[in-house]
């Protein structure tokens, strides 16, 4: 098959997943196409079948804001029609859905068509979507492709809610890890983060609202004082300087480390002895798949699709979104309890090299796209008649 997939190639869930995804299905024969504004921070190095085209935005003086959508758009486009494309599958609806859907239809005008797939991470739904100005756009664009895909149940049950579409069929394809390269035997002890009889403490995000990165200090300040511990914060964003100024205030600044962005996280979680995620919403959590597979315990919200993560009292303990006191609470008694971290360490690796391997989910993705593939076609669109004037 071939395929062109379009994601935001910025460090983020929705871009790792689908850049993975490529990878692993030109591993597997297919030819892949990435469509974006900028090279896939994970897409690093020459793989045979992985292509990628630079969506080009020109600064015109009478746009105020460049068109990045229609630039888009043109560019699906082109190489749906250069290369003859089987699929264009988007991840994250807005814009690159609705940018698909209009790159469907000009290849309809031309007699041709391709397939519209799209997989909805998260904020798409919940926030972006959610917001007047691009809501009948998001939903729109949902409907109009031949198929869509959520990252967990709770995000599909979350789109029927927000959009009213309860006739939209949403396949349930979760996000997925390679238990290899999170093999935390390959890593232990490549890291001791300036400390040797301390346990670590780690957070890995965007930094952003959402995330509830004051609620990660303050349980952290918590579990601090109970256990020997060091926190280490992987990423950057809006609240890296609250984060700093909270440290501060109470008195941890020295027992914080802040890493800034990382490309590359396998190696770090190895050397993690507990993952927090205490986010707002998560319709997945990828990271805390990655924590789990290198054998991380993880504590964050209940209430979100992290319920489809990790086993509460198994793999890690999940409490109601705000419960600072009780998720410092769950991680105290895990760190105190060696037996205790080692079951959660070994059912975390289990549970994700069972349910998540990538061996098992992008075949999942390849048997959709041979379903739709199948599908009838949509007709061309009908070609205006041109009269000539008398």
């Amino acid at each position: 098959m071939k395929i062109g997939i379009t994601c935001y190639p910025t460090y983020g869930g929705s871009g790792a997943v689908a850049t993975e995804l490529g990878l692993e299905l030109a591993r597997r024969g297919h030819q892949v196409h990435f469509i974006s504004y900028a090279q896939p921070f994970r897409l690093t190095q020459f793989i045979d079948g992985v292509f990628f085209h630079e969506v080009k935005v020109n600064q015109y003086p009478l746009f105020e804001y460049p068109p990045y959508s229609l630039a888009l758009a043109v560019t699906m486009h082109e190489v749906a029609r250069r290369e003859e494309l089987d699929i264009l599958h988007a991840h994250y609806a807005i814009p690159h859905a609705t940018a698909g859907w209009i790159a469907r239809v000009m290849l309809q005008a031309g007699g041709r068509d391709v397939k519209l797939v799209t997989t909805l991470h998260g904020t798409d739904i919940t926030l972006v979507g959610q917001d007047p100005s691009y809501w009948s756009i998001t939903r729109f664009s949902i409907e109009q492709s031949d198929r869509l895909t959520a990252v967990s149940d709770w995000l599909r049950d979350q789109t029927h809610r927000d959009f009213d579409c309860d006739k939209c069929k949403i396949d349930v394809i979760p996000n997925f890890v390679d238990p290899h390269t999170y093999d935390r035997d390959r890593y232990r002890g490549l890291h001791t983060f300036g400390c040797d009889s301390e346990k670590v403490v780690m957070h890995i995000s965007n930094f952003r609202s959402v995330k509830r990165i004051p609620d990660v200090i303050e349980i952290f300040n918590r579990i601090q004082k109970e256990v020997p511990a060091r926190l280490v914060l992987v990423g950057d964003g809006p609240q890296r300087q609250k984060a700093e100024e909270l440290a501060s205030q109470l008195g941890i600044s020295d027992r914080v480390l802040m890493l800034g962005k990382l490309e590359s996280v396998a190696e770090l979680l190895a050397n993690a002895d507990l993952f927090l995620l205490p986010s707002e919403q998560e319709s997945f959590g990828l990271v805390a798949l990655e924590a789990q597979a290198s054998g991380v315990p993880v504590v964050g919200s209940s209430d979100t699709g992290l319920t489809e993560v990790v086993e509460h009292g198994v793999t890690g303990w999940l409490h109601p979104v705000g419960e600072v006191e009780a998720m410092a609470n769950s991680a105290v008694a895990l760190l105190r309890d060696d037996a205790r971290w080692q079951a959660a360490s070994a059912a975390a690796r289990a549970r994700a090299s069972e349910h998540f391997a990538t061996s098992r989910v992008v075949t999942l993705y390849e048997d959709l796209y041979r379903e739709v593939i199948a599908e009838p076609r949509i007709p061309a669109a009908p070609q205006p008649t041109v009269t000539a004037s008398s």
